[in-house]
C-alpha cells in the first residue's frame, strides 16, 4: 500500500508555533508516504515544510505564492511568504509549479504543484493545489480546475501509476468544480482523463467534513460543515496500481489540548507495491520548483 495525505495547515495564523509541534505529531501517527500540504509559511531560511521533512526523514519540494499579499497583510508581516508543499518518503525527482488563473477575481497567487515522487515500484506523479477560497467564487474556481487538469495531464507521464491530485479545492464533493475536474459527471477538460475523488470510497457513516464546525477554529466563522479537501487519482495502472483500498478523515481532533489546524486532513490508502528493504532518506530537496 501507498498512503497520500492531504493538508491545509493554516499558515501562520492562531497559535501557529503551538500548532506546528502538533502537525508534526499528526504526521508522525499517520505515517504518510507522501503528503500535499497548503498554506505553508516560508521566512527567510526557514520553511515549514522543511522543517516537517528534517523531523520525518523525508524529502520535500515547496512552491511559493507569485502574490502573497493579502496573506501577508492579514498577519501584518510582509516578510512571510505562503505556498504548497509536497513531503515523500522516496526522494522527489522532478518539479514544476503551475500558477491558476484569477479568474472573475482579483489575482490570489494560487498556484499548483508537481512532484514527481521515485517511489520503489515506479514513479508516482503528484500534484498538490490550493484553490481560491470564497464562498461566491465558483466560477473563479471552476477556471482554475481548466488550467489544473491540463497541467496534469501535461505532466503525468507514461508510467503505470495513475496520478494523484491532492488538496483544499475550497469546493465541496458535488460541486461544479469538482464535478469538471473528475470528469465522471460532466464531460472532462481533457478528453479521456478521469481523476475519480476517493470521497466515493468512504464507509457509510464515517466522518467526511474537513472544514467542520466542531473544530474551533472553525466555529468562530464557518457557515456549514464540508468536505473541501480531495484526494482525486486517476484510473488504476495495468496491475491496479493506484486502486483506492482506504480513505478516512485525519487531524480531526485536538494534540495535547492544540487543535493542529482548521481544516482537518483525508488519508487514503492506495495500492501499489512498497518495497520495505528501501527506507527513506533525507534530502535536500528544493525549496521551489524546476521542471
Amino acid at each position: 500500500m501507498i498512503r497520500v495525505m492531504t493538508w491545509n495547515v493554516w499558515w501562520r495564523f492562531g497559535p501557529w508555533e503551538e500548532r506546528a509541534k502538533a502537525i508534526l505529531a499528526v504526521l508522525r501517527e499517520e505515517r504518510p508516504d507522501v503528503v500535499g500540504l497548503q498554506e505553508v509559511w516560508q521566512q527567510g531560511g526557514d520553511n515549514f515544510a522543511g522543517w516537517l521533512a528534517a523531523e520525518l526523514g523525508m524529502h520535500w519540494a515547496w512552491s511559493p505564492s507569485p502574490v502573497p499579499d493579502r496573506w501577508q497583510r492579514r498577519i501584518g508581516d510582509p516578510s512571510v511568504d505562503v505556498g504548497n508543499a509536497v513531503l515523500s518518503r522516496w526522494p522527489i525527482t522532478r518539479t514544476a509549479a503551475e500558477p491558476l488563473p484569477p479568474g472573475e477575481d482579483p489575482p490570489d497567487g494560487q498556484t499548483a504543484l508537481y512532484a514527481r515522487i521515485a517511489a520503489p515500484a515506479g514513479d508516482i506523479p503528484f500534484f498538490a493545489v490550493h484553490l481560491y477560497s470564497p464562498e461566491h467564487a465558483s466560477a473563479t474556481r471552476c477556471a482554475q480546475v481548466r488550467t489544473l487538469a491540463r497541467f496534469v495531464a501535461a505532466h503525468r507521464g507514461e508510467g503505470a501509476f495513475p496520478p494523484v491530485v491532492v488538496g483544499d479545492f475550497n469546493a465541496d464533493r458535488d460541486s461544479d468544480e469538482m464535478r469538471l475536474l473528475s470528469g465522471t459527471k460532466t464531460a472532462p477538460v481533457v478528453r479521456g482523463q478521469v481523476l475519480a475523488d476517493t470521497w466515493r470510497f468512504l464507509p457509510p457513516g464515517a466522518p467526511w467534513a474537513t472544514w467542520d464546525n466542531a473544530n474551533p477554529h472553525v466555529a468562530r466563522h464557518g457557515l456549514y460543515d464540508a468536505a473541501v479537501d480531495h484526494v482525486l487519482v486517476g484510473m488504476p495502472g495495468p496491475d491496479g496500481e493506484g486502486r483506492v483500498r482506504a480513505v478516512r478523515r485525519a487531524a480531526d481532533r485536538p494534540v495535547d489540548g492544540v487543535w493542529p489546524s482548521d481544516h482537518f486532513a483525508v488519508r487514503v490508502d492506495l495500492a501499489g507495491r512498497v518495497h520495505p528493504e528501501a527506507p527513506a532518506s533525507p534530502s535536500n530537496d528544493s525549496r521551489s520548483p524546476t521542471s
